[in-house]
């Protein structure tokens, strides 16, 4: 059986069972184990989901003092507990080999793959695929140092990364934060670390895994004998519709995504009836578009 894992709130449970349902169609023999932070496990009678709550964790004093200085703030409670969750279920619910996923992710393809590389690797990573270049989109080349190299919303483990999840789940209760003057980034950039610490973790190269809007500078999207592939080779396994992905297609920057875009709209509207496209993605805010003009100003004039 395949493990996969997610943190959610109540209000997002919806792109659970969406995201659900896109593992269910490539391998039914799939547990997908569901921490909800805000309120009772949903009932549900489907044997492909298995829920969790916050006291599922009480035996974890990590855990425990992460709930205790996260509590009011939902988003950092469940990006914190990403690897207490990951550690919990290796540890105490005898799974072998767990991939957490953020519940914004959809799958479009065969994802078996992954699975065997954690029979020989610890940990498993994407990579962001920022742009790397110092004379075009430098905001995202200074992004990789920024947000960090991996993207926390996929991260593949196997049980022998129960001592590093905890060094992850300390680092996590000692700042959950995005600090450009402390390094941080959230619980994402410590991520960075791990391939240093260890020799068994390792960096998915399959570019369709963990497509999204800010790798489509690195990652192309190419039309090849009618199919989506990225750079001419991968096929898209799966993508991360976070707000600017979604924002990206809607506007037309993304034109060949927009045929996955309506099957995950789909499947979305089944679990949420009534769901439109402007729902899922809001404009960026006047404060964020004030800073990018200010780094554009700052960048021009050698600041």
């Amino acid at each position: 059986m395949n493990h996969f894992c997610t943190i959610t709130t109540y209000d997002h449970l919806y792109k659970v069972l969406a995201l659900r349902d896109s593992l269910v169609k490539y391998d039914t023999n799939v547990l997908f184990h569901v921490m909800l932070v805000d309120g009772p496990p949903p009932e549900t009678k489907n044997d492909s989901i298995k829920a969790y709550t916050l006291v599922d964790l009480d035996k974890d004093e990590t855990a425990n003092s992460i709930v205790s200085k996260y509590k009011k703030q939902k988003d950092k409670l469940r990006w914190s507990l990403k690897p207490s969750f990951l550690k919990f279920l290796l540890t105490q619910e005898g799974v072998e080999r767990v991939i957490y996923l953020d519940n914004d992710l959809f799958f479009f393809n065969n994802y078996s793959f992954l699975f065997e590389q954690l029979v020989d690797h610890a940990f498993l990573f994407t990579p962001h695929y920022y742009d790397r270049s110092p004379e075009y989109h430098q905001n995202w080349l200074e992004a990789n140092f920024r947000a960090g190299l991996f993207n926390a919303g996929f991260i593949g483990v196997n049980r022998s990364a129960a001592n590093t999840l905890q060094w992850w789940a300390e680092c996590c209760l000692y700042r959950c934060k995005k600090s450009a003057f402390r390094g941080t980034f959230d619980d994402q950039k410590y991520l960075d670390l791990i391939p240093v610490m260890r020799e068994d973790a390792m960096i998915l190269r399959h570019q369709g895994c963990n497509v999204a809007e800010w790798n489509r500078f690195v990652c192309v999207r190419e039309l090849v004998n009618g199919q989506v592939m990225i750079n001419g080779k991968w096929p898209v396994v799966f993508i991360h519709f976070n707000n600017t992905t979604i924002r990206e297609i809607m506007d037309g920057t993304e034109p060949l995504l927009q045929g996955f875009f309506n099957q995950y709209l789909e499947s979305l509207k089944k679990c949420k009836p009534g769901l439109q496209p402007n729902d899922m993605y809001r404009r960026p805010a006047r404060i964020d578009l004030m800073k990018y003009a200010v780094w554009k100003f700052l960048t021009r004039n050698g600041i």
